[in-house]
């Protein structure tokens, strides 16, 4: 665990935050396709992302969810922080969508280190304030575009945060991400195919030139 937290984390915090995340943190590892956290749940610690990718979802009243955001190697939810500082229920569903390996940081030690460490400080405050504007970029997607260019920009960042050209999402799992139906969402895939942009597989959709 030292080798990697100094590789992701060696830039941002300083020496006795290190060595305090390895006796504090508990290292952790999951497959794609797990769920972290759901709605509802008390929040007890907040991760520290060392590899791989997170999804973060948002449920409606119906049950329905949307992509709010992803999260990547060296970042962490802001969520996550709110409800362990405000000690209250989560508000998001966290899915993993490659494998992903994790330092859980123990809440009470958080506003510890941001009376300590000033790494640590400016590592929240950025957090923070990346989490708003990819919030942002989402409300603003949904408002201003229209259906078409939301999957061909969902598409884009899953390929960016999987590091593949091969997106093994059903029709049905982009829907939900999308907060939209399987039939409008296959509609447009078939679009985009005849356009070149991907190629739709039985298991798997290639992405061409989106």
């Amino acid at each position: 665990m030292q080798d990697e937290l100094i590789r992701t984390f060696g830039n941002q915090f300083e020496p006795g935050l290190l060595e305090e995340i390895q006796q504090v943190g508990k290292l952790v590892e999951f497959q794609p396709g797990e769920m972290l956290m759901d709605i509802g749940n008390y929040v007890r610690s907040m991760p520290l992302l060392l590899s791989g990718a997170i999804k973060i979802l948002r449920e409606d009243e119906d049950g329905d969810e949307l992509l709010l955001y992803y999260l990547e190697q060296g970042e962490t939810c802001s969520v996550t922080m709110a409800c362990c500082l405000g000690q209250t229920k989560s508000e998001i569903r966290a899915i993993t969508e490659t494998p992903t390996k994790l330092i859980m940081v123990p809440v009470q030690k958080m506003e510890e280190w941001m009376t300590h460490y000033k790494g640590w400080r400016n590592y929240i405050f950025e957090s923070y304030h990346g989490r708003l504007n990819e919030l942002l970029t989402t409300v603003d997607s949904i408002a201003f575009k229209n259906l078409d260019q939301r999957l061909v920009d969902y598409l884009k960042r899953k390929t960016e945060v999987t590091h593949d050209h091969h997106i093994k999402s059903t029709h049905q799992e982009i829907a939900h991400d999308l907060h939209t139906s399987r039939v409008v969402v296959s509609r447009l895939l078939k679009k985009l195919e005849k356009m070149g942009k991907l190629k739709l597989h039985r298991n798997y959709i290639q992405i061409l030139d989106l």
